[in-house]
């Protein structure tokens, strides 16, 4: 499929895409016509990315993630197991921070309503 196909697949701008493929988190073959020519599995790796993307990841870090996801159980090496556990631990002190900052405004409002 092309590279407007997919995008409309998906949902997404062409312009992801091609930076998705510039970071070599997604491929494409060129047609003689000089045209980018994506797998149909490509739709569930762009669907995969935009989740991680959604969850705070890095692109750098999806770079990272996604031959991992890809390789059968077998041949993982558990660096996978390592980068979500990261990742884990980076969003939950996260959310830790934003309930803080979401109890001074709760407090905040109280006071202003008293």
């Amino acid at each position: 499929m092309r590279i407007g196909e997919l995008a409309r697949e998906v949902g997404v701008s062409t312009r992801s895409l091609r930076y998705y493929e510039e970071q070599g988190l997604i491929r494409s073959s060129r047609t003689p016509g000089g045209w980018r020519e994506f797998d149909g599995a490509m739709v569930e790796r762009v669907v995969m990315i935009q989740h991680l993307l959604a969850a705070g990841l890095s692109s750098t870090t999806i770079g990272e993630l996604l031959p991992c996801l890809e390789a059968p159980p077998e041949e993982r090496t558990g660096v996978l197991e390592v980068l979500l556990a990261q990742e884990v631990q980076r969003l939950e002190a996260k959310r830790r921070e934003l309930d803080r900052e979401l109890d001074v405004l709760r407090a905040l409002r109280q006071d202003v309503s008293v």
